[in-house]
C-alpha cells in the first residue's frame, strides 16, 4: 500500500527529524563523557554521570524508538519497501541492532548514575561510557550513508516482486 504524497513527505520529515535527533542526542551523551575522561573536577565528573541518565532515557531512547518506527512505516508506504532493497534491509538491521544494544545498556547507565550519586564512591572509580556512545554513533552512520546514497541491489524478495510486476504489466 503506497502512502499518498503528502503523507509520505510528512512521514519522511518525521523520520529524518527523529533520526537526526537521535544522532544529536548521542553527541550530547558523548559530550557528557568529556569531563569524565578529563577528570579534573570531582563534582563535574559526578554531574556528568548524573546527566547521562536522563539524556539516555529521555533523549536517546525515545528518539531511537521513534526513528525505528517511522523508518519502518516510511519503507512500507513507499516503493522502496522493507525487504526489497539491500540498503533498506541493512539500514533496518543496523537500527534494530543499535536500539537493542541501547536498551540492554540502559541498566548500566542507571547503575553508573547511582554510583555517581553515592558520596562514598570516588570520582576516580567512575569510569566513562565513551565506548558505547561512540560505537552507537558509528553504527548509526552506516544507515545514514546508505539512506543518502541508496546503492543498487535488490534482495531475492525484491527481485521476485520486480519480476511479478513486470509480468503483470506485460499481460
Amino acid at each position: 500500500m503506497m502512502m499518498p504524497p503528502r503523507l509520505r513527505k510528512a512521514m519522511l520529515a518525521l523520520h529524518v527529524a527523529t533520526s537526526v535527533g537521535w544522532l544529536g542526542a548521542i553527541v550530547a551523551y558523548i559530550a557528557l563523557n568529556v569531563p569524565v575522561i578529563v577528570g579534573g573536577d570531582e563534582q563535574l565528573v559526578r554531574a556528568a554521570h548524573l546527566m547521562m541518565q536522563p539524556v539516555a532515557w529521555y533523549g536517546v531512547l525515545p528518539l531511537a524508538v521513534a526513528s525505528l518506527v517511522t523508518g519502518i512505516v516510511q519503507s512500507l508506504g513507499t516503493p522502496w519497501g522493507l525487504y526489497r532493497h539491500y540498503w533498506v534491509l541493512v539500514s533496518l538491521l543496523m537500527t534494530v541492532f543499535a536500539t537493542v544494544i541501547l536498551i540492554l545498556h540502559l541498566p548500566d547507565v542507571d547503575a553508573l548514575a547511582a554510583r555517581a550519586a553515592d558520596p562514598a564512591t570516588s570520582a576516580a572509580d567512575l569510569g566513562g561510557d565513551l565506548f558505547h556512545s561512540v560505537g552507537g554513533l558509528v553504527v548509526l552512520l552506516v544507515p545514514l550513508v546508505l539512506n543518502l546514497y541508496k546503492p543498487r541491489g535488490l534482495t531475492r524478495y525484491g527481485w521476485r516482486k520486480q519480476q511479478e510486476q513486470r509480468a503483470a504489466v506485460e499481460r
